[in-house]
């Protein structure tokens, strides 16, 4: 006796920070003998995942190759720095990259944000990780500026963040490797992308069966009162039923009492 083959699984790559659990409750809404398995991946791994074929598809953090890749970008994340909860830049509620020029900034190696010149005092060395790196901050060492997503992800009591309103921003993607677009992955677009059960852009569904309209002038019932007369003559009588009261009354009086027979 030979085991049956295993169903086919969706396999969805995320980086830290994002949330994919929206969507992954409406795939198991929608395909629901289909098995989506997720596989959280760092910013700096998730490309190769997707191109040795270790993901389906993957919510990653832009820019990825795009000779290799396609991408729909969904959302863009604020930026914001954190500080332990008595720093100074706690009484704004926002600041800019000039605000910090005076603060250690800290630069861990997975940065995400792409600087060209990170802002403030560079640190002594550069922290592994951004967990690390809050690690420092709260050790009051320095401060990190990350995607607000990052910063909800390491939260620590003693620490807190504001928003930095001129500091580049982290963009979040579905991407897939272009050559391995399969049905799978379209649902999967689809659903990133909102579209209903039945969208036309989605994998093509069966059309329902349509029913049968009956021909034209098949089954109909005939007017009431029509006949030899035609409808003019029955539209006369009526006319004449709401010309007056003496026609009624007439009418009235024939309904009386039956004589009596001599």
């Amino acid at each position: 006796m030979t085991d049956s083959p295993e169903p086919p699984s969706f396999r969805l790559a995320y980086v830290p920070g994002v949330t994919p659990a929206k969507w992954v409750r409406i795939w198991h809404e929608r395909l629901p003998d289909v098995p989506l398995e997720l596989l959280q991946v760092s910013a700096a791994e998730a490309s190769d995942v997707l191109r040795d074929g270790g993901a389906d598809a993957g919510l990653v953090r832009l820019p990825v190759d795009r000779t290799v890749f396609s991408a729909i970008p969904l959302y863009s994340e604020t930026s914001v720095v954190v500080v332990p909860k008595d720093h100074v830049v706690t009484a704004a509620e926002e600041v800019t990259l000039e605000d910090l020029a005076d603060e250690v900034v800290l630069h861990p190696l997975d940065d995400v944000l792409g600087w060209d010149r990170p802002p403030g005092e560079p640190a002594f060395e550069r922290p592994a990780t951004t967990a690390d790196a809050i690690e420092l901050v709260a050790a009051n060492i320095g401060v990190l500026v990350v995607p607000q997503s990052l910063a909800r992800l390491h939260h620590r009591r003693d620490l807190t963040y504001r928003p930095v309103t001129d500091a580049p921003q982290s963009d979040i993607a579905l991407s897939w490797r272009e050559d391995a677009t399969t049905d799978m992955v379209e649902d999967f677009i689809g659903i990133v992308r909102g579209r209903t059960v039945n969208s036309s852009r989605g994998r093509t569904q069966p059309e329902p069966e349509r029913k049968q309209r009956p021909e034209k002038g098949a089954g109909r019932k005939p007017a009431t009162g029509a006949g030899k007369g035609g409808g003019r003559g029955s539209s006369g009588a009526a006319k004449g039923v709401r010309g007056g009261s003496g026609n009624a009354k007439g009418a009235g009086a024939r309904r009386g009492k039956p004589k009596r027979r001599g």
